[in-house]
């Protein structure tokens, strides 16, 4: 019998959250991509934190001192505690995660990380990335993340677990928490065609990383649909990372701004790609 052709949302986000879920008990080196992080930073992260890092690139090296980081789709905690030593005791790290499971590993060595970095400037909610305003541990509260109280938002290969429905949604709230003349750092892997509907309905693929992708020029269209500006293409790998169905995916890390509030955009300085657009 054929299977219906319709896929929900909630397929969508069980499949990610079951994966994702086994994840954080034990490591899965087919969800992440090979990423060189700065070694200085990864001495006060436990194994456990660094093995079960799913990653496919380091937008880390986008943030500077002082600065408030949001990180989406924070899962074990890695980049938001590597954010917290570039941002230093006068910035703020917040990690934004659904899965339980990955918010209890990143709380479970918390306080050990921070009193061995030297400051205690992490955070952890629970929350869906399309829906920053939302915490779903505190219901009813006010906005989890505030408008334009962002001076970066970080994110590190989590997009594509985002259903194709609410990604509209989820690069508005880039655009809402940002500061005017705040940025977006994000690493994702992209495809360099779009995705047959065949693939799509295949939940394996779509939580490893590969259903879920944005055909390249689509992501890097979908900053400019937003708002964003000056949107760079500031790293790629040349070989694909793997292929499917003869379809290319390979990582990339997408720089984009929010104008400044004479509309100006932001001098992004050099890229080592050059610009998408201006």
């Amino acid at each position: 019998m054929e299977l219906p052709v319709v896929r929900s949302q909630l397929n969508v986000e069980h499949a990610v959250r079951q994966r994702y879920s086994a994840a954080s008990q034990q490591v899965q080196p087919a969800l992440c991509c090979p990423v060189q992080y700065d070694s200085r930073y990864l001495t006060v992260l436990p194994a456990e934190i660094l093995e079960r890092d799913y990653g496919c690139g380091d937008p880390s090296r986008f943030v500077q001192p002082g600065e408030t980081v949001l990180d989406l789709g924070s899962g074990g905690g890695k980049i938001c505690y590597i954010a917290s030593q570039i941002v230093g005791p006068s910035g703020r790290v917040i990690g934004v995660d659904a899965n339980e499971n990955m918010l209890a590993l990143a709380r479970k060595y918390q306080r050990q990380i921070g009193d061995a970095i030297g400051w205690q400037n992490v955070e952890f909610h629970r929350g869906q990335i399309q829906d920053l305003a939302t915490d779903l541990e505190h219901p009813g509260a006010t906005p989890m993340i505030a408008d334009e109280s962002i001076d970066v938002v970080l994110s590190n290969c989590v997009l594509n677990l985002v259903a194709e429905e609410d990604r509209r949604h989820l690069f508005a709230e880039f655009f809402r928490v940002l500061r005017p003349g705040g940025r977006a750092a994000i690493s994702d892997i992209v495809s360099d065609r779009p995705v047959p509907e065949g693939l799509k309905h295949d939940p394996e693929l779509w939580s490893g990383c590969i259903s879920g992708a944005f055909a390249e020029a689509a992501f890097l269209a979908a900053f400019r649909d937003a708002g964003l500006v000056t949107v760079e293409l500031v790293a790629r790998q040349e070989q694909p990372w793997t292929v499917v169905e003869g379809i290319e995916f390979r990582s990339v890390t997408v720089r984009a701004y929010k104008p400044l509030l004479d509309g100006v955009a932001p001098s992004s300085g050099c890229c080592e790609r050059g610009a998408a657009n201006k």
